[in-house]
């Protein structure tokens, strides 16, 4: 179903797929030499980056994005970042959508305070606004704003439009304000893997099957981490440009850094019926390509799937799980016992019922499972069917305004409605505990995009424990049609790909979006609700640093949603200082007190009062490099974690952990790009380990001399001390390369700092 190449491959007219180590008979079919740096011209990635790249090096890029794009839980922040740092006007296309905090149901005015500060930025700054229940972010640039070979930059991982030509990122919102204010998007060349289709997906196969698939094979082994997928070969047109979004969006699930697909006549009905032709054009590989590694797809050899808690990855085929349910089933509970750490019990084999395992709600919806032809394959199966009155339930949530307006007219939200389903309005709730949190030891069936623990909106710290497991749309329904018995779409294999034309009418974005590029009106006071808060001042760097072990955690991989929750806390996105309380608060419930505390310490400091309490922390420091003085060393707190950051791109992962304190992480590696990326730009130190994690502990000081210095030296080797009462022990720390970009950012303090002293 899925071959890894162990190298790289060549491709040759788009067609011929040669593994590198079979590099003569590659040039035997071309009659002529190959290299593989111009084979790497060849590939559709590097004729996208390089025409956005303004360094004049192409392997050193430096990006500038056509358009970009927020939600709710993101613009706010960016916006205020921007304007402290002397924003006038957004210089590009900046979408603002309402689609995570749409249903204003916590805090009382807080999330329709953010919207209307979103509306009046962009009056005041040129925007465009989408309101709440009018779509989810990703839909709405697809259908208003991808197109063949752009570039958009957005402050949510899911940001990925490649099945429409454009290589999209998410990332932070700091790496949104350089764009704002004409800065660039800096990264090394990064490899690119082929995604390599052959093929047709059994018409009970969908997209998320064969994302989850992917998910399953390359996830664990970092195969694509931080590369751009590419995805090319017969395989792509077999499949509407609608599901190719649906497959698409899922590839932030394996931690690669963008995706780009081949475009065809497909595409270009897809463009054309939004209104947008002129964006279409064709994208294909070169006379012969190079990629750095290869993964091979037999796209009818793939099955139903579904993700088990906690991660896209933990994948298998449903048959897979049917024909072991137990032993599989007991894996998952053990699972959820290191989730849970003794704080909520969770099991799932006692939800096996004659043989089948009996799930309590299903959700269809999102950037990933609202899509048209997903919705239309569901009530294809539902038609005539009944979900039954027992504990299942299944929600539905069409994409965005025109995919529910079309459904509608169609009858297609009827025929669900009449089987027992509930329709619902564009929303990306479900998807990160906002919406539909399931019952105590629930499972959720659902086609969004994560499942990570407790992302769903449970709370074992307050004795909740819930779970997802993501599977595909049909699956759900046909989940649905057994009265939320797991069934397998194949069961149902002849009702699948009847899928009428779908009709994209914009009357209701018309009707209701704020559409200002280019049109900003200076004079627009921006609204400010109670809970929308500036940033913090934040100090220069000090000399040398002494840092305080705040938090130590073990975990093979550590999510942006543990080191700050989602779901109620999100309402609080505005308030740098108030969500700044829920960090790291369902994974090490003490962490805020301890770094607060750090954080009153160099308060003091700054101030310029005696610290007593540090004398005996000082005295070890003596005839250590750095002559450190409370004048010369600044005080903060860090967070150790094996391997941070996987997940959502939401810098206040980062900057929740700076306002109270934070100065630095220790890592063996970052998760992500993304995340790395919110540490730098928060003034946060980038620390990696040499070697185990053994020599502190929770509480323990450790000191890093002339620290500004040794940014602009050897990275590879940090000098570090943990004082233990014994006396002080080294510590071998190190930093991957930084731009100078990057080393002037932490040095500034901040990101914010930075700009205002351009």
């Amino acid at each position: 179903m899925i071959q890894l190449f162990k190298k790289g491959a060549y491709l040759l007219n788009g067609r011929d797929l040669i593994p590198e180590e079979n590099k003569a008979l590659a040039e035997q079919k071309l009659g002529r030499k190959l290299d593989k740096e111009d084979g790497r011209k060849g590939t559709i990635a590097w004729s996208i980056l390089q025409a956005h790249n303004v360094s004049g090096s192409p392997n050193h890029l430096k990006i500038r994005y056509d358009a970009l794009t927020s939600h709710d839980l993101t613009y706010v922040g960016i916006i205020q970042t921007a304007r402290a740092s002397g924003m006038d006007h957004f210089p590009m296309p900046y979408v603002l959508t309402c689609c995570h905090n749409s249903l204003c149901a916590v805090g009382g005015t807080i999330n329709e305070d953010d919207h209307l500060f979103g509306l009046t930025a962009a009056q005041k700054y040129g925007g465009i606004f989408v309101p709440p229940h009018v779509a989810v972010i990703h839909q709405y640039m697809r259908e208003m704003h991808a197109g063949c070979g752009k570039m958009i930059l957005g402050s949510d991982s899911h940001t990925r439009y490649g099945a429409l030509g454009t290589l999209a990122v998410g990332e932070g919102g700091g790496e949104l304000d350089k764009q704002i204010l004409g800065d660039t998007w800096d990264t090394e060349y990064p490899e690119v893997v082929a995604v390599y289709l052959t093929g047709r997906p059994q018409p009970w196969v969908g997209p998320q099957d064969i994302a989850l698939a992917l998910c399953r094979a390359v996830f664990k082994n970092g195969y694509v981490k931080n590369k751009v997928m590419e995805f090319v070969g017969p395989g792509v047109s077999t499949m509407s440009t609608d599901y190719r979004n649906a497959v698409d969006v899922m590839t932030t699930e394996t931690t690669c850094l963008s995706s780009i697909w081949r475009t065809d006549e497909d595409t270009q009905a897809f463009l054309k019926e939004h209104g947008r032709e002129a964006d279409y054009r064709e994208l294909n590989p070169g006379e012969a390509a190079y990629y750095d590694g290869c993964i091979q797809v037999d796209l009818s050899q793939v099955k139903p799937m579904i993700a088990l808690p906690f991660h896209p990855s933990n994948a298998y085929t449903i048959d897979e799980l049917n024909a072991n349910l137990e032993d599989i089933l007991r894996e998952t509970e053990k699972k959820a016992e290191e989730v849970s750490q003794g704080r909520a019990p969770y099991t799932l084999t006692d939800k096996i019922r004659d043989g089948k395992l009996q799930v309590q709600q299903g959700v269809i919806g999102g950037c990933s499972g609202g899509n048209y032809s997903n919705v239309v394959e569901a009530a294809n199966l539902l038609r005539g069917k009944a979900i039954g009155s027992g504990e299942f339930a299944l929600n539905v949530y069409p994409s965005s305004l025109p995919v529910y307006m079309d459904l509608m007219k169609k009858g297609v939200l009827g025929d669900l409605m009449t089987a027992g389903a509930v329709v619902k309005t564009a929303f990306c709730g479900p998807c990160f505990g906002a919406g539909d949190t399931p019952n105590n030891n629930g499972l959720s069936i659902r086609h969004n995009t994560r499942n990570f623990p407790n992302r769903e909106g449970s709370k074992p710290g307050q004795g909740q424990m819930s779970a997802v497991a993501l599977m595909d749309a049909r699956s759900i329904a046909a989940t649905a049609a057994n009265n939320g018995r797991l069934t397998s779409a194949e069961e149902y294999g002849e009702v699948f790909g009847k899928v009428p034309a779908y009709h994209f009418d914009d009357s209701a974005y018309k009707a209701r979006v704020y559409n200002g590029f280019g049109k900003p009106e200076p004079e627009q006071k921006l609204f400010y609700g109670p809970n929308i808060k500036d940033w913090p001042e934040m100090p220069e760097l000090g000399e040398n640093v002494l840092l305080q072990v705040c938090s130590k955690i073990l975990d093979p991989v550590t999510t942006t949603d543990e080191l700050i929750p989602s779901g109620e806390t999100s309402s609080y996105r505005s308030n740098p200082l108030g969500l700044a309380e829920f960090t790291l608060s369902r994974r090490d419930p003490e962490y805020v007190g301890r770094t607060k505390a750090v954080k009153e310490l160099e308060l003091a400091r700054e101030a310029g009062r005696e610290l007593p309490e540090l004398e005996k922390v000082f005295a070890q420091m003596q005839g250590l490099p750095g002559e450190a003085s409370l004048a010369n060393t600044e005080i903060g707190s860090l967070v150790y974690a094996t391997r941070p950051g996987d997940g959502s791109a939401r810098e206040q992962a980062a900057s929740c952990q700076r306002v109270i304190g934070g100065l630095a992480n220790i890592t063996q590696d970052y998760a992500t790009k993304r995340y790395r990326s919110n540490v730098i730009n928060w003034g946060m130190l980038p620390f990696h380990l040499k070697g185990e994690p053994t020599g502190f502990g929770v509480g323990d000081w450790i000191y890093v001399p002339g620290i500004r210095e040794a940014l602009e030296g050897d990275l590879d080797q940090i000098r570090a001390w943990v004082l233990k009462e014994q006396g002080p022990v080294e510590l071998a720390l190190y930093i991957k390369p930084l731009t100078q970009e990057e080393k002037e950012i932490i040095k500034a303090g901040c990101l914010i700092n930075y700009n205002r002293k351009k």
